[in-house]
């Protein structure tokens, strides 16, 4: 009984700092199989978000720049600007969905909802894993930020801001809407993709800042194959955005 009540307050914990929903409601978008169409406007509406976030991201970038050379941060200890930059790069992190002009609910009943293959891992480990690399990108993140003379716009922290983004409207389409054809293709050039062009150019910056984001595209690589047997145990649904059955 004691070791469920201390599960439950970790997990609790875990996920309201990762911002998970245990009882969301349903926002699964009930496609027509039957006569399969693709839906062009969802599919326009995604991009349009997720340039839209990376846009709005690479703005705050840019204002945290003009914040530190206005209010002359750089010349405080470097404890001080350390935490500053810490703390910025915990927030986008953290919270890039708030951002997202897209309905980002972190929600577990969705992969709970669904059959999965023996290897997969319980709910409870996403939001542990999510956290445990949240903490490795805030510090890969710093150190970049550092490297580059303690300049938030550059390029690989633009790379960084549109990976985030990508991820986030992955789980628009996965997590909340519950396409998941379409999140095969979106997670394989979406997060996946971009986090291998992240480490690589952050191996180019600082190679210990590339080390300490590598497991992020391990866990991704892991996330995909997943995703994979998903679509594959619970329908085989085209891979692209279908059109919903109130609008057939």
């Amino acid at each position: 009984m004691r070791q469920m009540s201390n599960n439950k307050l970790v997990k609790n914990g875990v996920n309201r700092v990762m911002g998970v929903n245990e009882a969301a409601r349903d926002t699964t978008i009930r496609t027509d199989l039957a006569n399969p169409r693709w839906d062009r406007k969802a599919t326009l509406i995604y991009l349009g978000a997720t340039i839209a976030q990376i846009a709005a991201m690479t703005g705050l970038l840019w204002a945290m720049d003009v914040a530190f050379q206005y209010f002359n941060l750089g010349a405080l200890a470097l404890w001080v600007t350390t935490s500053i930059a810490c703390a910025f790069f915990a927030f986008v992190t953290l919270r890039s969905r708030l951002f997202s002009l897209l309905d980002n609910t972190r929600n577990s009943g969705r992969y709970k909802s669904l059959q999965r293959p023996g290897w997969a891992p319980p709910p409870l480990a996403f939001p542990i894993v999510w956290m445990s690399i949240a903490v490795l990108r805030v510090v890969s993140a710093y150190l970049v930020w550092s490297a580059m003379g303690q300049t938030f716009l550059s390029w690989p922290l633009i790379l960084y801001v549109a990976h985030l983004s990508l991820g986030d409207t992955w789980n628009t389409i996965f997590t909340v809407e519950g396409r998941l054809g379409a999140a095969v293709p979106m997670v394989i050039v979406g997060p996946l993709l971009s986090v291998v062009v992240v480490t690589v150019g952050y191996f180019q910056v600082v190679p210990l800042a590339g080390w300490i984001i590598l497991p992020s595209l391990v866990w991704l690589a892991i996330a995909t194959a997943l995703c994979i047997s998903l679509w594959q145990l619970n329908g085989q649904e085209p891979l692209y955005p279908v059109v919903s059955r109130a609008e057939s």
